[in-house]
């Protein structure tokens, strides 16, 4: 348990608004609204009044769910600074979803966006007191006074407790353990039942202390925040250690679509870059395969020496297309596809690939870029925070990847046999995903054990291998590679309509290029994983927020 003074979770952010008063915190991109910390710590001091009209106490439960805003950011701090409990919704869960994390949670307080709003009523929350809008804080639907908590009321409130204003030296939390709970998580995994995680404060600050220390956030860093801030990713590092440290965050609500990043990047220029694979593998997909196809490039990069000078210049291209400022990217969440890392490696693109769980919030491993990660691997354990070993190894190395450490949660709320169940009797987590560890001590995840599939003649195969390489032939936008009850498998293969328009192919020459992709993709695989079958799909893949595709949605009659 961390005990040093500047890693309590509620005093970092004391420290932090008091040294940079006057410094940009947050910005909501598209917008002229950009908070200084002290305009950040003044909307908090707000809502600490709003929480006490509504008799909030220590350890209640408070939910917020929305799209990235300086609104959900100041909601998230002021929770945790008074005392009480975050519940983080993600904006895409569905209403039905939300009013059941909401209830079970037994949240007294709803933040929302209006959009998000639209499907819950407040007859089917009935322990929350009042429902605010993210929006413009008005109150949205009320089981209390509404003249009370209106935003001229607390405004009033506000005055008569600080009539000389609020200012850096009036910054004080009452100090919280790092031992107390600071988040309830619901995961939003891919086996469809969320389950909702038990962060103590500690597991918030051992990543935000990992950010510190690593360099990953500094006081003046920048930030472009596109992932769910209701995510442990994006929380801890776009947001938590970029705060903690004095750094300014861009925060973007809308739908992170390429084009939209690529503009915020060269608007921003940030220092580091945090990113899902898919939206890094989109943007290589449309700028950089098209250059290397070409032949005059692909000659050249077949030809020693000369291939140097066009590597330099196309990894220069895709750092301009980033901001040009950034030490690094880094990359969670889910596996970055191997064709893609290794060419990023091979042109010496600053990126690197990490890896952790809603349930350790998020981090376990990462080798920052300075430390030299091995390609395809996804770092060593965090030093001093993390631990991982692999339980019952196979003759490969291979075996359920099991961690513990300072960001690992404390069980599962109001779960205790899923809680049972999460750790080895001898109180270590059990991840789900099957990994082998190297000479070095560095990870590699090969998949996940519910997705392993068993070969003819019981070898194991490994799916995420499999699609991996259809998702580099022509034509395809996604896979999943499904078992039939024959033991064959079949590829569900979503075609890339917008690379087939353009081509011009007819449905039937789109059959045949995905027969020859199929036979490209088996000439690459061992005999027990050859794909039998690609099946097209008519569109993508439901998808959770970080973008893993949810597979217990679909078999092979899909």
């Amino acid at each position: 348990m961390m005990t040093e003074e500047k890693y309590n979770f509620v005093k970092m952010y004391e420290r932090s608004f008091r040294e940079n008063w006057e410094s940009p915190a947050v910005t909501d991109y598209g917008s002229d609204v950009t908070l200084t910390y002290g305009q950040l710590a003044i909307n908090i001091e707000k809502l600490h009044i709003l929480f006490e009209e509504c008799g909030i106490q220590k350890n209640d439960k408070i939910a917020v769910m929305g799209r990235n805003n300086s609104n959900w950011v100041a909601v998230y701090l002021a929770t945790v600074t008074y005392g009480a409990i975050i519940v983080p919704i993600l904006q895409d869960f569905r209403a039905n979803d939300a009013i059941h994390i909401i209830n079970h949670s037994g949240s007294k307080l709803l933040f929302i966006s209006d959009i998000n709003w639209e499907g819950i009523d407040l007859d089917q929350i009935p322990k929350v007191l009042a429902a605010v809008s993210l929006n413009d804080w008005h109150p949205i639907s009320l089981a209390l006074d509404p003249k009370k908590i209106n935003y001229d009321a607390i405004a009033q409130k506000y005055k008569e407790k600080h009539p000389d204003g609020y200012w850096a030296k009036d910054v004080h939390y009452d100090e919280r353990s790092n031992k107390e709970i600071g988040s309830i998580n619901y995961t939003s995994g891919t086996t469809g039942f969320s389950k909702g995680v038990i962060m103590p404060l500690n597991g918030l600050a051992g990543n935000v202390r990992y950010g510190l220390e690593s360099g990953i956030a500094y006081k003046g860093s920048r930030f472009v925040t596109f992932l769910p801030l209701a995510h442990a990713y994006g929380c801890a590092f776009d947001f938590l250690s970029c705060l903690a440290a004095g750094g300014h965050t861009w925060l973007v609500g809308r739908t992170p679509s390429p084009k939209i990043l690529l503009k915020a990047f060269a608007e921003v220029k940030p220092t580091v870059i945090l990113s899902v694979p898919l939206i890094l593998e989109k943007i290589y997909k449309k700028m950089i395969v098209p250059q290397i196809q070409k032949p005059p490039v692909s000659w050249v990069l077949k030809v020693p020496f000369l291939d140097e000078v066009v590597c330099s210049k196309i990894r220069e291209q895709l750092v301009q297309a980033f901001g040009g400022e950034f030490s690094q990217m880094i990359i969670g969440g889910a596996p970055l596809n191997p064709e893609v890392e290794a060419f990023l490696h091979r042109i010496k693109f600053p990126v690197s690939v990490g890896y952790g769980m809603t349930e350790c919030a998020p981090l376990i491993c990462y080798t920052p870029i300075n430390e030299g990660p091995k390609i395809y691997s996804c770092g060593r354990p965090l030093k001093g925070i993390m631990e991982v070993k692999i339980l019952d190894p196979n003759e490969e190395g291979i075996g359920e990847v099991v961690v513990r450490g300072e960001n690992t949660m404390q069980g599962y709320y109001k779960n205790p046999q899923a809680t049972k169940e999460a750790f080895t009797k001898d109180g270590w987590l059990r991840t789900g995903d099957l990994g082998m560890l190297d000479e070095d001590g560095f990870l590699f995840i090969k998949g996940r054990c519910k997705t392993m599939l068993l070969g003819p003649s019981g070898q194991n195969i490994y799916p995420e291998e499999i699609e991996a390489k259809i998702n580099n032939m022509p034509y395809v936008l996604e896979s999943l590679v499904l078992q039939q009850e024959d033991n064959r498998l079949v590829a569900l293969v979503c075609p890339d309509y917008n690379e087939v328009d353009s081509s011009g192919l007819t449905p039937e020459q789109l059959d045949e290029a995905m027969e020859d992709a199929r036979k490209q993709v088996n000439s690459e695989l061992a005999a027990y994983e050859q794909v039998a079958l690609v099946k097209l799909y008519p569109h993508e893949f439901e998808k959770t927020p970080k973008k893993s595709i949810k597979r217990f949605l679909y078999t092979v009659n899909s």
